[in-house]
């Protein structure tokens, strides 16, 4: 089905997208998971080729783009070529909209020529050990100093993508005790460096998939940050994180559509090479049938994915529209690809092949960004049940 959403000058930055991924991630991909981490010089490199600066203010060095379908068209990229680049993703899609809503002209001033060049990589670290979904459970905590110039922060995150990578990690930390009338009370966003004593990067941990990203632990012991480099008011943390949800969730909805449809590519054109019986397996009736029903369900979730981002850009995609995209296409997205790892047989499964690598990363689609039992809580909650 056609798409209506990108014009030419899309169309033009996504050759050059994929010209650069093409160049400078998969001929070195291969290492990059097996050291579990991207080199670092890779995020310079897309500094410098303008994907970091997409959404930055030209003052700043970056595009000024108000749109975010040419970020859109970054993740599709990546994706289609059997790229899991999260902690870019992060960085320009999750941590940006923090600092451009928030951050003071001062902090822009002093971090977003930086995060635009590659030179300054960011993540954000709201998970703990034991706290999951439950950010009011947050028990990492930051006491404000005597003389009321910096925080001493003490706690543990888990689960941060990009973490080993991060020059500066947005931390979510208890600045006030909770209240019995409100959980969420009392949190705060500071916006640490990762060169700061006590600041210390544990495991890389070893995951089922996505082994080309570092997802670690982080533990900070008396780490001193300035008060300059709180983001927001203190206490706020909680209303902050709730304002970009909704495009967090729209991230993981693209991303869900494009590895899908890469699987079904992969499929189709092992399916016409690889012979059974006599005959290419593309030529039984099961093959096309299973194929047809993966390019359905493909439209389906892009026309969604596509609707979304429209309403994203208007400003009108609302918590529970983008809960439903992310649960129908990483559901999607699951069986799509299961479905392309069958017809590849025995080879599927064997780790040298794309579609083995699709099928281990789409897993963890449906719990990060809000689990998929999540996602249908916020949906019925919008029917008032």
């Amino acid at each position: 089905m056609k798409r209506l959403i990108f014009d030419v000058d899309h169309e033009a930055f996504r050759e050059s997208v994929r010209t650069f991924f093409e160049k400078e991630a998969v001929p070195h991909y291969a290492d990059w998971e097996k050291q579990g981490r991207p080199d670092k010089a890779f995020y310079e490199k897309a500094g410098e080729m303008g994907l970091l600066g997409l959404q930055v203010p030209e003052e700043y060095g970056g595009a000024g783009l108000a749109s975010y379908k040419f970020n859109a068209i970054v993740t599709e990229e990546a994706a289609r070529l059997g790229l899991s680049l999260g902690p870019l993703r992060v960085h320009l899609d999750l941590v940006l909209p923090y600092l451009l809503r928030i951050a003071s002209d001062e902090q822009k001033q002093r971090w977003l020529p930086g995060f635009a060049a590659g030179t300054t990589m960011f993540a954000i670290a709201m998970t703990e050990p034991g706290t999951g979904s439950d950010l009011a459970g947050i028990r990492t905590s930051a006491r404000l100093s005597d003389d009321g110039t910096h925080y001493v922060l003490n706690g543990a995150k888990t689960f941060i993508t990009g973490g080993d990578n991060a020059d500066r990690v947005l931390v979510v930390a208890r600045t006030s005790p909770a209240t019995p009338e409100n959980r969420r009370a009392g949190l705060s966003i500071l916006v640490v460096d990762t060169t700061s004593p006590g600041y210390e990067v544990g495991r890389n941990l070893e995951k089922m998939g996505l082994k080309a990203q570092d997802t670690c632990e982080l533990s900070f012991t008396d780490v001193a940050v300035p008060v300059e480099d709180r983001l927001g008011e203190e206490g706020e943390g909680f209303s902050y994180l709730g304002h970009n949800l909704a495009q967090e969730r729209l991230i993981l909805a693209v991303s869900a559509v494009a590895m899908a449809g890469a699987a079904i590519g992969l499929a189709r054109d092992y399916t016409q090479e690889r012979t059974a019986f006599g005959q290419p397996v593309a030529g039984f009736q099961n093959t096309k049938f299973v194929l047809a029903e993966c390019s359905a369900d493909l439209q389906a979730g892009q026309a969604m994915v596509d609707q979304a981002l429209e309403l994203n850009d208007r400003r009108e995609l609302t918590a529970a529209d983008a809960a439903a995209v992310k649960l129908w296409t990483t559901e999607m997205q699951a069986r799509v690809v299961d479905k392309c790892l069958q017809l590849h047989g025995g080879y599927g499964y064997m780790s040298e092949y794309t579609i083995s690598k699709l099928y281990t990363d789409a897993r963890v689609s449906r719990i990060y960004g809000g689990t998929s039992e999540v996602m249908k809580t916020i949906i019925a909650k919008a029917m008032g049940l």
